[in-house]
């Protein structure tokens, strides 16, 4: 059986919130590591595995990344604010996913598997690498709970 237009438009919108939601919250965590981690504490570079000069200007690039994905995200919220189709609530679980995703897949692949960095260097990395991975877990399964929830009570409703 066919999507009815409707259901497709529906569909469509609360997408279109939800990417404008996953864009920020990668960016944003991103931003908060770059300027965290890497500038204020000094803790590690996104690439550890070479010169403090690599380091610095993989640095440079992550923090482009993450600038990009800001800024795709308020230009998505622009147009979807002209089209009077901004949904806070798909934004926010979007924004949370976006968050959690990024702060995890960063704990496990670019800290673990790829063993680009790691989160501090000279102390245990158990407590940091716990403390790191279960809040993004959290963020992660929050969106993630928090776009469901909204699917399930509001299945017809275009501004959920």
């Amino acid at each position: 059986m066919k999507a009815r237009a409707p259901d497709v438009a529906l569909r469509t919108l609360r997408g279109r919130n939800l990417l404008a939601g996953v864009m920020l919250g990668l960016g944003a965590v991103a931003f908060i590591d770059e300027v965290v981690f890497h500038q204020l504490l000094h803790w590690h570079h996104f690439y550890d595995r070479s010169t403090s000069g690599v380091g610095l200007v993989s640095d440079g690039l992550f923090h482009a990344f993450s600038w990009f994905a800001t800024v795709a995200s308020l230009l998505m919220v622009g147009s979807l604010r002209r089209e009077r189709a901004f949904r806070v609530a798909a934004f926010a679980a979007g924004w949370l996913i976006g968050a959690g995703f990024f702060q995890l897949y960063d704990g496990l692949v670019q800290h673990k598997l790829l063993n680009l960095h790691q989160i501090r260097y000279g102390v245990s990395l158990m407590p940091y690498d716990l403390a790191w991975n279960v809040v993004a877990a959290v963020l992660l399964l929050a969106g993630m709970a928090w776009w469901v929830l909204m699917r399930v009570h509001h299945p017809e409703d275009p501004a959920p």
